[in-house]
């Protein structure tokens, strides 16, 4: 019978892992470079330290590290932050934290995820109303809309799909 061998199941799985690693370490590298190019490479500044640490708790390597710090040095990439703002399932307000080298990108792969969800982009403001922003928590809600279960459903699937975009950092909502 084919497929049902030992290194096939441990193959799959691993691919699987490893996948899952790959975005996580992604994302830090990115997080990394934009800390990096804030605070002009000093690795004992505490913002790119606090990063760093979020990234070896994470398991990401020293190299990956290293290179993520470098590649600010040498002025590669320029990657930078962006903010999306949107009305979710409910009408529940969205704040998408986006660290990408490509806006234009980034921008229409986010409207493509929310048009598949029948939702759009908001302007600027219409929705960080209902937030503050602190610098270690993010984005946190002000005000909260109850959510019925259809919606709730809704949200997070629109909330899974977003997070596997890899530019997409974070996802805040104001829903309870």
């Amino acid at each position: 019978m084919s497929g049902h061998n030992k290194w096939s199941k441990i193959k799959r799985q691993k691919e699987k892992t490893d996948g899952q690693k790959s975005k996580i370490f992604g994302k830090m590298v990115r997080l990394i470079t934009v800390e990096a190019k804030k605070c002009g490479g000093d690795i004992t500044s505490p913002g790119l330290k606090a990063v760093i640490d979020r990234a070896r708790a994470a398991n990401v390597p020293n190299d990956n590290i290293e290179r993520a710090i470098k590649k600010f040095s040498e002025g590669g990439v320029a990657i930078e932050s962006i903010v999306y703002e949107a009305y979710g399932p409910g009408g529940c307000a969205m704040v998408i934290d986006v660290l990408t080298d490509n806006h234009n990108r980034a921008a229409q792969e986010i409207k493509a995820i929310l048009g598949k969800h029948n939702h759009v982009l908001a302007g600027i403001g219409s929705a960080t109303w209902a937030f503050m922003h602190t610098p270690g928590a993010g984005w946190v809600a002000q005000t909260t809309i109850p959510l019925s279960d259809e919606d709730g459903e809704k949200l997070g699937e629109l909330v899974d799909e977003l997070e596997e975009n890899d530019d997409v950092q974070n996802i805040y909502t104001n829903a309870e």
